[in-house]
Formats: structure tokens, sequence, C-alpha cells
């Protein structure tokens, strides 16, 4: 897969509110998929949830795992760092050398 095809899938994945609340679940620990359904009981069916996990496995930010008839979630952070990376870090590099020279006005140096 190229990487243009890889970078579209997780930025899909990341559109849609109830799959950034997964993962924002999954951040704080690995859950089951019966866990992850009943978090959403009252708004999404099972199916539906599954279908949320599917587009999040695709895109590489869920790992699932079989224990038995038990299936864990894991997050992985990896391709959004990768995105951070690749989108943000450069605007970072800029705002510090911003505040390094307002810093440096500030004190009259």
């Amino acid at each position: 897969m190229s990487k243009v095809a890889r970078d579209d899938l997780i930025f899909k994945a990341l559109a849609d509110s109830r799959r950034r609340e997964i993962l924002d679940l999954l951040r704080d620990a690995p859950r089951t998929t019966g866990a992850l359904c009943e978090h959403f009981a009252a708004s999404l069916d099972r199916c539906t949830v599954m279908q949320h996990i599917g587009v999040l496995q695709k895109a590489e930010l869920v790992i699932a795992v079989r224990e038995g008839r038990t299936r864990w979630n894991y997050l992985n952070a990896a391709p959004i760092q990768e995105i951070r990376d690749r989108w943000l870090s450069p605007y970072s590099v800029e705002a510090v050398g911003v505040l390094t020279r307002l810093k440096r006005d500030l004190e009259g140096t």
C-alpha cells in the first residue's frame, strides 16, 4: 500500500467522532470488543461498533488480539505519531523560533 493510500485510511478513520471516542477509550486501557459495544449501547448497535473497529484496524490504529473467545483491542498510536511528525512538526519548529525571538526581544538582548 502506498504512503498516500495509508494516510487516506488514517484520516478517514480519524474523521468520525465515534471512532475517535473508541481511540480515546483504548488510550486509557485495552478493551474487549464487548466492553466497547457496551459503552456505545445507547447509541450504536454491536454491528455498527464492529464496523467502526474494522475501519480503525484497516488504518492500523487498532490491533485486535484474540484470547479464546475474547477479542482485545489495543491502540496503536504509531500511525498518529507519523501523521503528527509529517504535518505538525514543521510548524512547531517555527513556533519555537518565534518564541525564542520574542524572549530575546523582551529581554532586550
